[in-house]
């Protein structure tokens, strides 16, 4: 997980214009937000390493043949959890794994062509040392699809509101 230094309102403004419209300069980013241009290039530079996810966080699954989703709850050996992460992430189809409070340890989000290829996922990381269970829902639709503009136009008007630091 990368750290970073809070974003400020300039930075909120720039991913906002960004989200509407992904194919923008610097020039005329700053041109529409009413920023110097070397100000809103600065700032791009410091998002592209710290906020902006990589390119593949952008990619649908089901544009790569895996349109099967699947989210799995693992019930796990905590003693095990630095280990079971790292084998987590050696398999392909898992897409993100969280750690969580509640009955379950983990919550995994994996991808797999049909349910032949899941059964087999499933297969792994129940292989996986310390991984006690694992219970399955699979995805029939996506109702809401991931997004942040919604927060990132919530954030700025909290800010005019005098309700954010």
């Amino acid at each position: 997980m990368r750290i970073m230094q809070p974003l400020d309102t300039t930075d909120r403004r720039i991913l906002l214009s960004l989200s509407k419209l992904t194919r923008r300069t610097a020039s005329s980013l700053a041109t529409a937000l009413g920023l110097g241009r070397n100000t809103v290039q600065s700032r791009l530079n410091r998002l592209e390493t710290e906020v902006l996810s990589p390119i593949d966080r952008r990619i649908p699954p089901t544009a790569l043949g895996f349109g099967l989703l699947s989210f799995i709850e693992l019930h796990v050996d905590q003693r095990h959890l630095e280990e079971i992460a790292k084998k987590l992430a050696q398999i392909p189809e898992v897409l993100e794994a969280h750690g969580l409070t509640g009955s379950a340890d983990i919550l995994v989000r994996a991808a797999a062509a049909n349910a032949e290829e899941l059964f087999r996922v499933h297969g792994l990381l129940l292989n996986i040392e310390g991984v006690n269970r694992a219970d399955s829902a699979l995805s029939m639709a996506e109702l809401v699809p991931y997004r942040t503009t919604k927060l990132i136009e919530l954030s700025l008007a909290q800010d005019l509101e005098g309700k954010r630091g």
